[in-house]
């Protein structure tokens, strides 16, 4: 069922907002871009003095980027280091409250390095930061909303004022070099970074690009100017399955066209660095595979540097070039020669300069590659006036007020809600009202800024550590009058009756790269990793009052059953540190304020429609790319359907069990004695039994896991509501696989249970104790050859100990095919 519009102005409106079929001829080609930052015969001429005085040494140390944990302003000195990062989570002296100062001072501290080196010319070192939404990694910054919010925008002013705004916040803490804009086109909304993307619509990316590079970089002329990165390069948002580091398979025509379409206006408004992408390219219609971005030399060089006329420089992304065939972190000729200037190694940095020297001065790389790499370098840093002044000379040097742009942020949260169904006349909320508050995201800054706030993954996060923010809690106390708001987390033990309306602020917890990917097999069911919105819906809808749910989320998501529970549903995406311009638009204040964002992804009405872009040919989604409504427009949303598949969307071998896929179909419980306790999606609770522990740890990416500790005789398993129904290519040949750190050897006897057949796990847990992580895959036939029916199996993971024993699992899943892998156990082992 498609949502129905009262208005049929507002449906006009909508079709309007459609990109047109043909609003401009495709690219047929890459096309030449001429920058705003042209060149200059006296900085050329200062680049080439400046080179030609410099030895193989000094060259290599100036393409090297280091993070700052492995690398101190000595270091800098020593090895001529060019370049040091931060990456999500790092701070300065491993501070993570640490301000403008302290961040300023070790900024100070590496130059002065730099400039006290034996170069005949001494070259500055630049600090490189991921300050994507907002300085983002500094304690007390303003937060803006993700990308995504901003693409809901549909503002480019909006987005010149965050770019200028973020590049003085970075350059008050003495940083003066940011890695962003990202520039993905995103075309499955499964990839954890879906967030970082403005829109599924590349017209909306190109339309944001160069105001943000101009907003950021300006001409590089001004104190509050930071250099600008225009990242990924090139295709990251449109891998298959959307997996992150995964394959791109568009042709060249959907490369120019689709994936190319950010970077044309961003180089045109002088962007000086190039990212380049995680992702393989392989154009299968064309019949080329290109291989990983990072080994490129077609992209990278022929492309982007010859064709489109970029003349700064291209950096790798975190340790990318180890990922190209050949080369390991240490060592990679072949993204050098690519056309990769600067290499971001974080850790491996010294043996890198060692291996490349040593390539250098064997041929393998020319040095003319080396020598028209430091050009680039020294191009940039001559552009930005690194030479000319030190980040303590800044003039927005440690002030911390800088990085506290508040009314622009709360500003920009106003403009990114979305109002997707509004079926009951209940906003804006008068005040006065008795407003019942419910729901996990309501009084969490950490839910509501996502991930690359503070950490990496954005958790292991309280709000004390926002101090400058405000939950959506807090703007609904302010904005209603504190007397009149109630908040209960889980809405249990409250009578709605009590109150006028419900607000329900629910969605997804934090994540970024690599933990967000929900997976080839997942769906896009958000109650099936977070159950615990669903019932907290559950327990105040249909009690006779209405509810207004506001959606905290990095991408859209199936929630039809979240739908049919609320009378209003408002998409907020990841609004930052400033709540209260979401209370704004609900609740009535002395200035009105209306929504006015539009969808800038399509949001699917199925479970499986992981790949919904605008303009597709059989393009069907519950509410269309540019949808938005206004709180005067009422909608007939109505119920819809809230099915789902549940062996996931039957794209490939695997159905999950308890893995970012699904946490929800067979939520984990633990077992002992007479007691039973579920643990649910909760990646952030510990919890314990007489006998066992289970908490959140890190087996592949941060809170991926369940660290298990067993002092006595205890059961944890994962049991479903129903059996499970293997899809045909998970059946075959099967295997229950997981991923495991054994970081304590069982100290009795340990067995797994699928269904009524158990194994003796004992041997295998004790050969893998201390061995890191390890795949684990156990043939579905060892349990069938003791009783399991596959047909019955509720709950196909089950581990027991007797006695002591600690062991992290993650990414539990039945996979077709595993059985026949020569790594899988023999059911010989498993007495």
């Amino acid at each position: 069922m498609t949502p129905m519009l009262r208005n049929p102005a507002m449906a006009l409106a909508i079709a309007l907002a459609l990109p047109a079929a043909a609003s401009a001829a495709p690219l047929a080609d890459w096309p030449r871009v001429t920058s705003a930052i042209g060149k200059d015969a006296a900085l050329e001429q200062r680049v080439r003095e400046i080179v030609s005085q410099m030895t193989l040494a000094q060259k290599v140390g100036q393409m090297t980027q280091p993070e700052i944990k492995s690398a101190s302003p000595e270091d800098v000195k020593r090895y001529y280091l060019g370049s040091v990062l931060n990456g999500g989570g790092s701070w300065p002296n491993g501070n993570k409250h640490a301000k403008a100062a302290e961040w300023l001072a070790l900024a100070q501290r590496y130059h002065e390095a730099s400039m006290a080196t034996d170069m005949a010319i001494k070259v500055p070192v630049i600090w490189g930061t991921d300050a994507v939404h907002g300085h983002n990694n500094v304690f007390g910054a303003t937060l803006f909303p993700h990308n995504i919010g901003l693409g809901a925008a549909r503002n480019p002013q909006l987005l010149e004022e965050i770019g200028a705004a973020t590049a003085k916040a970075t350059r008050a803490s003495g940083i003066a070099w940011v890695f962003g804009p990202t520039l993905a086109v995103v075309r499955d909304d499964r990839w954890g970074r879906t967030y970082e993307s403005y829109s599924e619509n590349p017209e909306i990316v190109k339309s944001y690009a160069g105001a943000y590079v101009r907003g950021m970089q300006g001409m590089l002329k001004d104190d509050a100017n930071t250099i600008a990165t225009a990242k990924h390069f090139i295709g990251d948002g449109g891998t298959e399955f959307g997996k992150d580091r995964g394959v791109n398979k568009s042709s060249k025509s959907q490369m120019i066209n689709i994936h190319g379409a950010g970077y044309y206006p961003a180089l045109a408004a002088g962007a000086q660095t190039v990212m380049s992408s995680f992702n393989s390219w392989n154009d299968v219609a064309g019949g080329t595979n290109y291989g990983k971005m990072h080994g490129n030399r077609t992209m990278l060089t022929d492309v982007l540097k010859t064709k489109m006329g970029f003349d700064g420089f291209v950096v790798t992304d975190w340790n990318g070039h180890g990922e190209v065939p050949g080369c390991s972190n240490d060592s990679c000729p072949a993204a050098i020669n690519a056309g990769n200037d600067m290499i971001m190694v974080p850790d491996d940095w010294k043996a890198f300069i060692a291996n490349t020297i040593k390539q250098v001065e064997s041929g393998a790389i020319p040095m003319a590659r080396i020598d028209d790499a430091v050009s680039r370098i020294i191009r940039v840093k001559l552009r930005a006036g690194l030479f000319d002044k030190s980040p303590a000379q800044n003039a927005y040097a440690g002030k911390d007020e800088a990085m506290q742009p508040r009314a622009l942020a709360r500003r920009a949260v106003r403009e990114s809600l979305v109002l997707l169904k509004n079926d009951s006349p209940v906003l804006p909320i008068s005040r006065g009202k008795k407003i019942l508050v419910v729901g996990k995201s309501a009084d969490d800054l950490s839910n509501q800024s996502g991930g690359w706030s503070i950490t990496w993954q954005g958790t292991a996060n309280t709000n004390a550590d926002f101090p400058n923010g405000d939950t959506v809690l807090a703007g609904l106390r302010e904005a209603a009058g504190k007397d009149n708001v109630h908040f209960s987390i889980d809405a249990k033990d409250v009578d709605v009756s009590k109150f006028d309306v419900v607000v329900a602020v629910i969605g997804e917890r934090p994540y970024a790269e690599g933990d967000g990917d929900i997976g080839p097999n997942g769906t896009l069911r958000h109650s099936g990793r977070h159950p615990e919105d669903l019932a907290t819906l559950q327990a105040v809808a249909g009690k006779g009052k209405p509810v207004v749910t506001v959606f905290v989320a990095g991408r859209p998501l199936y929630v039809n059953d979240l739908l049919n529970l609320s009378d209003v549903f408002v998409a907020a995406w990841l609004p930052g540190t400033e709540g209260k311009g979401v209370s704004d638009l609900l609740v009535a204040g002395s200035q009105p304020v209306d929504f006015t964002g539009k969808l800038p992804f399509s949001w699917p009405k199925s479970a499986c429609q992981t790949n919904l872009n605008v303009g597709d040919k059989h393009y069907a989604p519950l509410f269309a790319w540019g949808y938005g409504l206004s709180a005067a427009t009422r909608s007939t949303v109505g119920q819809l359907d809230a099915s789902y598949p549940a062996g996931g969307c039957g794209v490939s071998n695997t159905f999950p069990v308890f893995s970012q896929a699904d946490r929800a179909s067979f939520p984990m419980a633990i077992r002992s004695g007479e007691q039973q306790l579920v643990l649910g999606a909760d990646l952030n609770t510990s919890f314990s039994l007489p006998g066992v522990t289970v908490q959140t740890s890190q087996v592949n990416t941060q809170q991926d896991a369940k660290l298990i500790t067993w002092s006595a005789p205890a059961t944890v398993e994962t049991r479903g509501a129903r059996p499970m129904v293997l899809p045909p290519a998970a059946a075959k040949r099967a295997a229950l696989r997981f991923d495991t750190i054994v970081s304590q050897a069982p100290a009795g006897k340990v067995s797994m249970s699928m269904g009524a057949g158990t194994l003796d796990t004992t041997a295998l847990f004790k050969r893998l104790a201390g061995k890191g992580k390890q795949t684990v895959k156990i043939p579905l036939i060892c349990f069938q050859a003791k009783g399991t029916d596959l047909k019955k199996v509720d709950t196909p993971f089950s581990i027991t100990s007797q006695a002591g024993f600690a062991a992290a699992f993650t990414g539990i899943e039945i996979a077709g095919g595993a059985a026949a892998d020569a790594d899988a156990v023999r059911c010989k082992e498993l007495r």
